[in-house]
């Protein structure tokens, strides 16, 4: 496609993409392959990047203050979800220097007991719905696990994809349900989860970055972390190439979350470059990058206390999720 002239005009070009299932289909299908090797060893290049002591404490930080504080299990009790709020609100309550987090997440029958514990504050609520982790639900059902959650005060919505749709190259319904999603989850932000570990390769994820953001994504997330395969080093910088030629085309911004196995401190500095040497300085903000983690957090306040007094803290330092 011809880069448009300017921001109005990529984005008519671009809702003409998905004014039928052929055009649709031809638009997602004739992106660029994915180099592979390339993808893998420009990633593995940027996470050897080292930085300063006074970069690593800004870093921490704001780590920190992407981080969405996530418990999303069966036994999930109000009380458990209370504590999580009170944590994001006040992760370190022995230093109220640091920042909160940028979200708790939880399912959305636990979302009015979460904002109650982050009210006040600048955390916002976020709930995974459309019958998450599977998407195996009729649209119905998907729409109206949005509006309870929306309802109950969620500020974003975490959907999952029908991967099976996509896989079966059925992109059209997968657009038509973002769409859907997006209109039912009024003014909260909406985050598109691909599960990318269940998309096989490399061009699969391109697509999917695409046509989540054709559907109006306010953010992009690689996996639901139920997977064995979820956030990678490369998969996350494909969607953040991704979100700089989609704004590049459009004017549209829009966030990225990588999900599941980013656990420490190391692990997040590491995305954070990805962040800086891809997308830009734009996206080095909670508005447009988060992390999907429960235990990154944890890790994140030791490393913080130990820049701040040279030592590391005893095992009862943070609490354990």
């Amino acid at each position: 496609m011809t880069m448009p002239t300017n921001a109005s005009a990529a984005a008519h070009a671009l809702t003409d993409v998905t004014a039928s299932d052929s055009t649709l289909r031809r638009f997602l299908d004739g992106l660029p392959g994915v180099d592979a090797v390339g993808l893998e060893g420009r990633a593995a290049s940027l996470g050897t990047r080292s930085i300063k002591t006074t970069a690593k404490a800004y870093a921490i930080d704001l780590a920190i203050s992407m981080v969405d504080l996530t418990t999303l299990e069966g036994a999930d009790t109000p009380g458990k979800v209370r504590a999580l709020g009170a944590k994001a609100v006040h992760p370190d309550p022995t230093d109220r220097t640091t920042p909160s987090t940028a979200a708790v997440c939880v399912y959305p029958d636990m979302v009015a007991t979460a904002k109650e514990a982050v009210a006040g504050s600048t955390v916002k609520v976020a709930s995974v719905a459309t019958a998450f982790p599977a998407g195996r639900a009729p649209l119905g059902v998907k729409l109206a696990d949005v509006r309870e959650a929306v309802a109950a005060g969620a500020d974003e919505i975490d959907m999952v994809i029908d991967r099976g749709a996509f896989l079966a190259g059925n992109y059209m319904k997968v657009y038509d349900e973002i769409v859907a999603v997006k209109e039912a989850s009024g003014a909260a932000r909406l985050k598109v989860i691909f599960e990318t570990g269940e998309l096989s390769t490399y061009d699969n994820i391109r697509r999917a970055s695409w046509l989540g953001m054709l559907g109006g994504a306010d953010f992009i997330k690689t996996s639901t972390g139920k997977v064995a395969v979820n956030a990678t080093p490369a998969n996350t910088l494909l969607m953040l190439e991704a979100v700089r030629d989609f704004r590049a085309q459009t004017g549209i911004q829009v966030g990225v979350k990588p999900a599941g196995g980013i656990r420490t401190t190391k692990d997040a500095i590491k995305f954070l470059v990805l962040v800086n040497e891809t997308a830009g300085e734009d996206w080095l903000d909670n508005h447009w990058f988060r992390f999907g983690a429960s235990s990154l957090l944890n890790d994140l306040l030791m490393q913080r206390q130990k820049l701040a007094t040279g030592r590391y803290s005893g095992p009862d330092y943070v609490t354990v999720d």
